[in-house]
């Protein structure tokens, strides 16, 4: 049995002093005031730093940069894996849903990491990989752009083999959503300088989506009820509109990502969705594509999680940012990323929060010049990582 004493440890309600977490195999058994340090396997003394969850990242494309340095350098798919595992885990994210996309057009740049061969593949290995060594617990979150139609059989297939865990429906149709400006679109699109793009243009661009297929409600609607079937959540991306909540809320979606105005956070939390915010964007100090601020939606208690999407040190550095400029309590901004993922993607019976009977997913977090640090990450009760600082 191991034990964690010293520790500020971060609980649902608030934060708990002067207890020791006991651990017996990948499980909390106890929360207790003293113990006979002799009778443990080893005791770590966590020096009165917080002791928290480990965090639950439910979209991040992170993997795509390790498999893909470059736009012709493909890497060995277990490689790139093992190597972005690493970096997750001294970031404090000990369950990764790593985010893949099935595109149709590559407006934004060639990837051929999304094609469904190397979607499958990764999809394959992230399942395969917790038989052999492994540091966190890696799942899939499979996004679904709506103008693949090839999509929608391919994600049926993947969902009955239990190759996802995730899945979410994305429009990136310029004039709505993420894009609904214009001007920002164009900016971006134009630099990508994707083959496509240089030979269409930006009016032929705007042609090809103003008459592109897209899957239909019916088809849609099946995949959420498959996934339901499967118990997996399903999330939708970019909302803009009540009326586009609507929509999500008959096809029986779960989470509403990155809701692009204050409006629509409010009224997704209000119709009952899990809201998720990108960590970067409280960093930047707003949204790099001009939406909704992620800490002003925080403020307004609009958005019940955060996700890394692109930047896995966000998470940790933005649950202490909210905590010291906004005076959140620091136990509610864990919750971002602990225990409203957890329960939005249906784990919160074994993970999410230090609660005993729950599996020990723990990390130790100092704060050294200003900035939070993890000096250990236990996944499953084993140390996993131990980090001391020197000066």
């Amino acid at each position: 049995m191991k034990a964690i004493k010293n520790g500020k440890i971060i609980t649902l309600n608030g934060i708990l002093e002067n207890k020791i977490i006991l651990i017996e195999g990948d499980t909390i058994v106890d929360i207790v005031d003293d113990i006979d340090e002799s009778l443990f396997e080893r005791v770590v003394d966590a020096h009165e730093r917080f002791v928290m969850p480990g965090f639950i990242d439910i979209h991040s494309d992170k993997i795509e940069q390790f498999i893909q340095p470059r736009p012709t350098s493909i890497m060995d798919f277990e490689l790139a894996l093992k190597e972005c595992e690493r970096e997750l885990l001294f970031q404090g994210i000990t369950t990764m849903y790593h985010s893949l996309s099935l595109t149709k057009d590559e407006f934004f740049g060639s990837s051929r990491i999304r094609n469904k061969e190397n979607v499958k593949q990764l999809a394959n290995l992230i399942n395969d990989i917790h038989n052999r060594n492994h540091l966190i617990h890696h799942r899939l979150h499979l996004r679904i752009e709506i103008d693949n139609l090839d999509a929608y059989q391919i994600v049926k297939e993947m969902i009955e083999k239990k190759m996802v865990h995730e899945i979410s429906f994305m429009d990136h149709t310029p004039g709505q959503g993420q894009y609904k400006n214009l001007d920002i679109y164009k900016k971006t699109i134009e630099g990508y300088k994707s083959k496509e793009y240089v030979k269409l243009g930006f009016e032929g661009v705007m042609d090809y989506h103003q008459n592109k297929e897209t899957l239909s409600f019916i088809q849609l609607k099946e995949l959420t009820d498959l996934a339901h079937e499967n118990d997996i959540a399903v999330a939708s991306h970019d909302d803009d509109s009540y009326e586009k909540l609507l929509i999500n809320q008959k096809l029986g979606v779960d989470i509403s990502e990155f809701p692009i105005t204050l409006e629509t956070a409010k009224k997704a939390t209000e119709m009952g969705f899990y809201t998720i915010a990108g960590a970067p964007n409280i960093l930047l100090g707003g949204s790099h594509s001009g939406n909704m601020s992620a800490a002003a939606a925080i403020l307004e208690d609009s958005i019940h999680i955060l996700c890394s999407d692109y930047y896995p040190s966000a998470l940790l550095n933005s649950i202490f940012l909210m905590h010291e400029k906004h005076q959140v309590p620091l136990w509610e901004m864990v919750k971002k990323v602990t225990y409203y993922p957890a329960k939005a993607v249906k784990i919160d019976q074994d993970y999410g929060s230090i609660e005993i009977g729950k599996k020990a997913d723990i990390l130790i977090v100092d704060v050294l010049d200003g900035y939070p640090v993890i000096t250990h990450s236990f996944v499953d009760g084993v140390i996993a990582s131990r980090v001391e600082y020197r000066r």
